[in-house]
């Protein structure tokens, strides 16, 4: 899950980056609110975190001005400013969520995680699609009631395709989750991951839409075997 976070403090950006990065996000981190705009408006990221109190640009306005160009990214608002009225006012200026500072990061995490799964129509950290089940906070697969063991990478592929189900996505599209600022990516990237989890999933489970991208369809349950 790629996340952007706006957040002026070097510290308590690096904190949260770091802490973040150990549950399986992947962070951008912007220090100022005409940045943090500017990175929303390019539709990279799953959620953002945004700090109130950004220079260039208090982040009320970034928040304001991207709900005016309509973009529904959901929005964390983290922030000193623990007030009854500023939360009043983010909430009702478009903030998906008001977390006040400090903030322990494994709720920040779980809080961001039920962001992305509202947006998508969730409701759960359970993704289910057919026999397979991703757990989103224990970070773990599922086929027919088997684990499946899946690197760090396939398991955010795996994620992405599955908030998406049915849903055609580029390659493009799947790189920019799959990757934050500073990876170097080959060209192939995507091609391999995908192939990794048809072996270690049914091979049918994802589809190559040929010039589009891919797909994810529901896999059929593993037969079983009738009593003795």
């Amino acid at each position: 899950m790629r996340i952007l976070l706006a957040e002026d403090d070097p510290l308590l950006g690096d904190g949260l980056r770091t802490g973040l990065r150990q549950q399986g996000f992947l962070v951008d981190w912007v220090r100022d609110g005409l940045a943090a705009e500017r990175e929303i408006g390019y539709d990279k990221h799953q959620a953002a975190v945004l700090d109130l109190g950004l220079p260039l640009k208090d982040g009320m306005e970034v928040l304001q001005s991207v709900r005016r160009q309509k973009i529904t990214l959901p929005i964390l608002i983290l922030t000193a400013r623990d007030a009854v009225p500023d939360r009043i006012k983010g909430l009702d200026g478009g903030a998906d969520d008001y977390v006040v500072k400090p903030v322990d990061l494994f709720e920040l995490g779980a809080r961001l995680r039920s962001l992305v799964r509202r947006a998508h129509g969730h409701t759960q950290d359970l993704l289910s699609c057919g026999a397979l089940q991703v757990n989103l906070a224990a970070r773990t697969v599922t086929l027919s009631g088997q684990a499946v063991g899946l690197s760090m990478r396939e398991f955010d592929l795996l994620h992405v395709l599955m908030l998406n189900a049915e849903r055609v996505m580029s390659r493009e599209q799947l790189e920019q989750q799959l990757y934050s600022w500073g990876y170097e990516v080959e060209s192939n990237a995507v091609e391999v991951h995908i192939h990794h989890l048809r072996k270690k999933l049914q091979a049918e489970l994802i589809q190559t839409v040929r010039g589009v991208g891919y797909t994810l369809m529901p896999p059929k349950d593993t037969p079983v075997a009738p009593a003795a």
